[in-house]
């Protein structure tokens, strides 16, 4: 009996050990089988947000891209004056576009009564005062006015560019106009010396920065002018037609107040065009 007995309970406990060890097998099989799943859903999470990231990039990228200047371009500020400043001297022809042209060089055409002017214009210099002089050219802004100011003392400039210097005569608002907006200083002859020598056209404003109109003035002979000018361009051809008009004198309407005067010889812009970029 006893024999038997214990022979019962060696079976029993060898089932028993053999059900642990089976469920001892397939709870490993359970954790093993877990963890592959575990790591393969990590593992899809980062291939989905590494997806994810290249798509967010990708779109960011194709976003700035079209919302950036395109290659060669240039951002310009062109403010409008307020109500208040717009006298009858300002001939509103609108604005151009902010986003200008950064390359190439343009040939500026003054036809006057007395003979052609022309000068270079490089746009990789001055990007918005080109975009500006080209814009109020193709809206004949300058047709049929007349270079207001003559210095012949100091310095040695004709400036013209003023929209209302029209017709016989002078006036006393004469250089007192311009467009309906403003624009910030380019190219300032700071290491030039001097600043704006024989040949330069050059940009006039009130003294203040961001003051830059229409009216522009081209230098005749060395002028040592503080470096606060933009220079648009470089006479080519005409600066004769200049000189000549500097012999005869000015009638010192301004001597009290910038200098010189209305020059004596009358000058008359009857086109004024700035022709296309190239190179």
């Amino acid at each position: 009996m006893t024999s038997t007995r214990e022979r019962q309970r060696a079976a029993a406990r060898a089932r028993l050990e053999k059900e642990m060890a089976e469920r001892a097998a397939r709870a490993r099989k359970r954790r093993q089988t877990q963890a592959i799943i575990g790591a393969g859903a990590a593992l899809v999470l980062v291939v989905a947000g590494t997806v994810w990231l290249a798509m967010s990039l990708g779109g960011d990228d194709k976003k700035a891209g079209t919302d950036a200047a395109a290659p060669g371009a240039a951002e310009c500020v062109y403010n409008q004056l307020p109500a208040d400043q717009r006298t009858k001297q300002i001939k509103d022809v609108g604005a151009p576009s902010n986003q200008q042209s950064g390359t190439g060089v343009q040939t500026l055409t003054i036809d006057t009564n007395l003979g052609p002017i022309t000068a270079k214009v490089d746009r990789s210099l001055v990007p918005c005062t080109a975009g500006s002089f080209t814009h109020l050219a193709e809206k004949n802004f300058f047709d049929n006015t007349k270079c207001h100011r003559l210095v012949t003392e100091g310095i040695k400039v004709l400036q013209c560019g003023d929209p209302s210097a029209t017709g016989k005569g002078w006036r006393d608002t004469d250089g007192t106009g311009g467009p309906s907006y403003k624009l910030p200083e380019e190219n300032l002859p700071t290491d030039k010396r001097p600043p704006y020598p024989e040949g330069v056209i050059a940009m006039a404003n009130s003294g203040q920065p961001g003051s830059t109109g229409s009216q522009f003035f081209i230098v005749y002979g060395d002028s040592p002018l503080d470096a606060a000018y933009t220079v648009l361009g470089t006479v080519t051809g005409g600066l004769d037609i200049v000189k000549d008009v500097a012999k005869a004198g000015d009638d010192g309407a301004f001597a009290q107040q910038a200098g010189g005067g209305h020059p004596k010889k009358e000058v008359i812009i009857k086109d004024l065009t700035m022709s296309a970029p190239q190179g």
